[in-house]
């Protein structure tokens, strides 16, 4: 079963706690991407972005007037909005953040997002909590308003039921996003719900343009983002930032990249989003065309490609490229496992090599350009240990 990662217990690196004032003067990927360019055209207007995390606080300064009415699906103490690590409140900025009070600045500042709070293992451990949280947050996400579906955690065991709600929002034609891990150096297993055919998995990057040393990657990898070095909640106090890394914030930070492209084409199918952003990803120059590279999936995601110079064509609104099958309506398809491609045709291998710094498709200057980086964010993990769904769920945030 797939699970959220405690923030305490699965922040990577982090650095001293710095002020609010200074949380955009380390979004360093803003400028990268040229998101200012990108805003003139779209800002995520009328996009929801459901986040399934720790609790979203909508007080924060950089979220007032950002965050809809959701739901504690965890049944603990307080609601939706009492974020009990900072994790899912830092998402939502990441994601929507105005940037008011020196705060974050959201990719997609325009668009909305719901909270439903799951519960990590500390909740777990000091609070009864409702043990089908997880695939009960992503149906009722994927009955709501939103478009996407942000999931940044996991773990590494498979669940039946877990899949059969992620099967469920594509199907209501939703884009699931989830953080493909933080495990590459610990024995770099699968991680869900990322690994889920039906599922979006984000790796993450740095600002050198290299894969993160600690970013889960293999061939369920399908994009990458940027997730070194980006300003998160210290604590659960969300009173100061700090200097963070994970797939977690890859993850935000695409479903972010979703929403604006879906902005700017309400009329597109979350098939045709996703089809956009894979072909508008940056790659290296030694990346042949046409294979995927088990670090970086597709590429690292860049809005501004297509939003600012049509990189990207949608296609047949009813095929996903996840699984190629017919998917997306209320009609929707079961999908088969995740297409690899072969070891011949993948992109390189060597992890330096594949996360090498990407500036563009061609030799011209283009607005995200300066873009080279891609990390990872928190990846959780759950673990079961009894029988009949009597979980001690380990999820952990990073």
């Amino acid at each position: 079963m797939a699970a959220l990662v405690a923030l305490t217990a699965g922040l990577v690196g982090a650095a001293p706690a710095a002020h609010a004032a200074d949380a955009q003067a380390k979004q360093w990927y803003l400028d990268a991407m040229n998101a200012e360019e990108i805003w003139k055209t779209s800002t995520g207007k009328g996009i929801t972005v459901a986040v399934i995390d720790t609790g979203v606080d909508p007080s924060t300064p950089p979220l007032k007037g950002q965050v809809l009415k959701g739901k504690d699906v965890a049944e603990a103490k307080g609601d939706e909005t009492d974020d009990y690590s900072g994790h899912g409140t830092t998402m939502a900025e990441l994601i929507v953040g105005t940037g008011a009070g020196g705060g974050i600045k959201g990719l997609a500042p325009g668009a909305k997002v719901i909270p439903y709070r799951v519960s990590d293992t500390e909740l777990q451990n000091n609070e009864k909590v409702n043990a089908f949280d997880q695939e009960e947050a992503i149906r009722a996400a994927a009955d709501s308003e939103a478009q996407i579906i942000n999931v940044s955690f996991g773990n590494e065991y498979y669940s039946s039921s877990v899949r059969s709600a992620v099967k469920y929002a594509q199907q209501k034609g939703k884009l699931l996003f989830s953080s493909s891990g933080n495990e590459a150096k610990k024995g770099n297993k699968k991680n869900y719900p990322a690994a889920y055919p039906e599922a979006v998995a984000v790796g993450a990057a740095g600002r050198d343009g290299k894969v993160g040393d600690y970013s889960t990657y293999g061939d369920f990898v399908d994009i990458a983002a940027p997730g070194t070095g980006i300003p998160g909640y210290c604590d659960k106090s969300l009173t100061r930032y700090c200097d963070e890394q994970g797939t977690s914030h890859a993850s935000a930070i695409a479903s972010a990249s979703a929403a604006l492209i879906w902005s700017a084409h309400p009329d597109w199918t979350a098939n045709q989003v996703l089809r956009v952003m894979f072909e508008s990803a940056g790659r290296g120059e030694d990346w042949e065309e046409g294979t995927l590279s088990r670090y970086l999936g597709h590429g690292i995601v860049r809005p501004g490609a297509h939003i600012n110079r049509g990189i990207g064509k949608p296609g047949d609104p009813n095929i996903s490229p996840l699984t190629n099958e017919r998917v997306g309506g209320a009609s929707g398809s079961s999908a088969s496992p995740k297409p690899s491609a072969p070891a011949s045709s993948q992109a390189p291998q060597d992890k330096a090599d594949s996360a090498a710094a990407v500036t563009g498709s061609d030799n011209s200057a283009d607005d995200d350009s300066r873009l080279g980086l891609i990390i990872g964010g928190a990846a959780a993990v759950v673990v079961v240990v009894g029988a009949a769904y009597a979980f001690a769920r380990k999820r952990r945030t990073a």
